[in-house]
C-alpha cells in the first residue's frame, strides 16, 4: 500500500503557459579562447612513441605537420576550454531553448536529436573524403538515395548534393544556365537574368557575380508580380528567371506555370528558388510549375540545423536536359555498388572540393525517411496552419498589418507583417519590438533590406511548434507592443535582460571593423604585429592522392 506524500505548505510551481515568461541571459563577458593561451599547457596528454615509432614517422606528412606548422592555436588546458564555450552556450539564445519562429524565410524548425546519434557515430564522424570509395559504401548510398527522394520531391530528372550552402546551390543554378546558354552560343547574348525584390536576395547577389545584368521586379498593390510586367523586360537578352514562390512575403502567385511558359517563349530557362518550400511539401512541385531548375536548402527544409548561416547543405534539382552541365563527381551506382564518377565535358565547374556537408546529407536523409511522402505533406499543412493561425490571432493587434494581404486570400508558410501604425503613434520601431521581444526569451526577424515593407517583422513558425507555444509568443508580442504605447522608452532602450545590449548596424556594415580571425584582431584592433604561420611542405618523394580542383570561384 502507497501513500502519497505529503505538500502540506509546500508552494506549488506553475506558470500560466499562454504568458510570456520572465527570462534573464547570463552575462560572463567572456573573452576569446586566445585570451587563456598559457604556453605548455594542454587538453590531453599524449604519451611519448617508442624509438622504432619515431624513427618510422619521423618523414611522414603527419609528424612535419605536427612539428613544422606552426599554426598559432593557443594552448588551454581541458578545464579551462570547458568552462569557456559552456559559458559562450549559456549566452546563446538558440533554437533549442526558445520558441524560435522569428526567423522568417530561413524555416527555423527543430531538428530531432536522434538525426544527431546518427551523425556522431564513427562511421559517419571518422569518414575522411580521400577514403577509397569501397570503404564509405554506406555515405555514398545515403548520398545516392537522397538524391532520388530529392527528384521525387522537386519532380526533376537529377540533383547534386555538392553546394555546402543554399546560397551556393543558388551560385551553381546560375552557373548552370550560362553553360547551357554557352553550349548554344547564346552566352554572349543572354546577359540578363530577371528576379523580384520579394525573391531571395541571394538569387540577385549570384547572379550579378556571374556578370549578368540583374533586372528587378516590384510587386503590385496585391503583392504579386504580374505576367504582363514580366512580359515587359523578356528578351533575346534574358538568359533565365530566377524566382522564389511563395516570395519571402508567404504569397504564392497562381500564375507560377504562365510565368515559367512566358520565360520559355525567349528561349530562357525558369529557375525555382525553393527557399520557402516548408509549406509546399507533398502538393507542389517544381517540374508541375515547368522549371528547368530548383534548388533546396536542406538546412531550412529538411530539418538540418541551420547554423547560424553554416555549415548548411543545398541541392541543385535539374531536368534531364539540364544534368550534363550538373557539377562532379556524381554518386552513381552499378550492381549494388556506388562510385564517384567525373564530370563530363559540359559541366561547370566543382562548387566546393569533395563532394557535399556529409553530416547534413544523413541528417536530411533520416529526416525523410522518418516522415514519409504523407509526413512530408503534413509537414507542409501544419506550417500553413500555424501561419494562418498566428495570422489571425495578430490582426485583433492595431498596430500592425499583413503586408498585401487581400480579402480571401490565405498566406501560405510566412507573413512578412508590418509595423509602421504603431511606429507612427509610439515612435517605436520593428526593430525595437524585437529587441524588447529578446527580454522574454524570444527571437525576433524583420526582414531583408531594403525594406521595402515599411517597418516589418518576418514570422514563420514552421510545423514544430503547438497551440500553446504559438499563443505564448503572439501574447508576448502584443505586450510588447501594449508596453511601446505605454512606456515606450522601455521599449527602445530594450533589451534590458540580454547577454548583450545592442550591436551597432553602422559597424556591421562596415569592412573596416569587421575582423574574421585571432591574428586579423590582434593586427587590427591591439596593434600587434602577426606573423604568417609556417605551412607544411610536402617531404621528397612524396605522391598526393588526386584532389578535385579549387572551385574558381574561391
Amino acid at each position: 500500500m502507497t501513500t502519497a506524500p505529503d505538500t502540506t505548505g509546500v508552494p506549488a510551481v506553475s506558470r500560466d503557459l499562454s504568458a510570456p515568461r520572465e527570462y534573464h541571459a547570463p552575462r560572463w563577458q567572456e573573452p576569446l579562447i586566445f585570451s587563456y593561451d598559457v604556453p605548455g599547457s594542454r587538453g590531453i596528454h599524449v604519451p611519448e612513441l617508442p624509438a622504432e615509432l619515431r624513427e618510422g614517422l619521423a618523414e611522414s606528412p603527419e609528424a612535419s605537420a605536427a612539428s613544422d606548422r606552426a599554426i598559432g592555436l593557443p594552448s588551454v588546458a581541458q578545464a579551462q576550454v570547458q568552462r569557456h564555450f559552456l559559458r559562450l552556450s549559456q549566452e546563446t539564445l538558440g533554437a533549442d531553448l526558445n520558441v524560435d519562429i522569428g526567423q522568417g524565410t530561413c524555416t527555423m524548425k527543430y531538428s530531432p536529436k536522434v538525426n544527431e546519434q546518427f551523425v556522431r557515430a564513427p562511421e559517419a564522424a571518422e569518414i575522411h573524403p580521400l577514403q577509397d570509395e569501397s570503404t564509405v559504401q554506406g555515405a555514398l548510398q545515403v548520398i545516392h538515395e537522397l538524391e532520388r527522394y530529392l527528384c521525387e520531391i522537386s519532380g526533376m530528372d537529377a540533383v547534386s548534393l555538392q553546394a555546402p550552402a543554399g546560397s551556393a546551390a543558388i551560385f551553381g543554378n546560375v552557373s548552370l544556365v550560362k553553360a547551357y546558354h554557352a553550349a548554344r552560343g547564346a552566352s554572349d547574348q543572354r546577359t540578363e537574368i530577371v528576379t523580384t525584390v520579394f525573391s531571395h536576395p541571394s538569387n540577385a547577389a549570384t547572379a550579378k557575380t556571374l556578370g549578368y545584368k540583374v533586372i528587378t521586379l516590384y510587386p503590385g498593390e496585391d503583392g504579386l508580380v504580374s505576367l504582363e510586367a514580366l512580359r515587359e523586360v523578356l528578351s533575346e537578352r534574358t538568359a533565365a528567371v530566377l524566382i522564389t514562390n511563395p516570395e519571402d512575403t508567404g504569397i504564392f502567385n497562381p500564375d507560377i506555370a504562365e510565368i515559367v511558359a512566358a520565360v520559355h517563349e525567349v528561349g530562357a530557362l525558369g529557375v525555382y528558388d525553393q527557399a520557402n518550400a516548408n509549406g509546399m511539401l507533398g502538393i507542389t512541385s517544381a517540374r508541375q510549375a515547368g522549371f528547368d531548375i530548383c534548388h533546396f536548402n536542406l538546412h531550412k527544409t529538411f530539418s538540418t540545423p541551420h547554423a547560424c548561416g553554416g555549415p548548411a547543405a543545398g541541392a541543385m534539382c535539374v531536368t534531364a536536359e539540364i544534368e550534363p552541365f550538373l557539377p562532379g563527381p556524381r554518386v552513381r551506382e552499378r550492381d549494388g555498388e556506388f562510385f564517384l564518377e567525373e564530370a563530363g565535358p559540359e559541366a561547370v565547374a566543382p562548387i566546393r572540393p569533395f563532394y557535399g556537408v556529409v553530416p547534413n546529407l544523413i541528417r536530411a536523409y533520416a529526416w525523410i525517411r522518418a516522415l514519409g511522402p504523407d509526413g512530408l505533406r503534413a509537414v507542409a499543412e501544419d506550417a500553413v496552419l500555424n501561419n494562418n493561425y498566428i495570422a489571425a490571432r495578430l490582426r485583433d493587434e492595431p498596430g500592425v498589418e499583413a503586408s498585401y494581404e487581400v480579402p480571401g486570400r490565405l498566406p501560405i508558410e510566412q507573413v512578412r507583417y508590418s509595423w509602421q501604425r504603431l511606429a507612427d503613434e509610439t515612435g517605436v520601431t520593428s526593430a525595437d519590438l524585437g529587441s524588447r521581444m529578446a527580454d522574454f526569451g524570444f527571437h525576433y526577424w524583420t526582414s531583408h533590406h531594403p525594406y521595402i515593407v515599411p517597418e516589418p517583422a518576418t514570422i514563420e513558425p514552421t510545423e514544430s511548434y503547438s497551440k500553446a507555444e504559438l499563443d505564448e509568443y503572439v501574447n508576448a508580442l502584443m505586450r510588447v507592443a501594449a508596453e511601446a504605447r505605454e512606456n515606450p522608452e522601455l521599449v527602445r532602450t530594450a533589451p534590458h535582460r540580454s547577454s548583450i545590449h545592442r550591436v551597432r548596424e553602422e559597424a556591421m556594415s562596415d569592412p573596416e571593423t569587421w575582423a574574421t580571425s585571432w591574428r586579423a584582431y590582434e593586427r587590427k584592433y591591439l596593434g600587434r604585429e602577426t606573423s604568417v604561420p609556417t605551412h607544411w611542405t610536402p617531404p621528397a618523394g612524396f605522391v598526393p592522392r588526386d584532389r578535385p580542383e579549387k572551385a574558381f570561384h574561391r
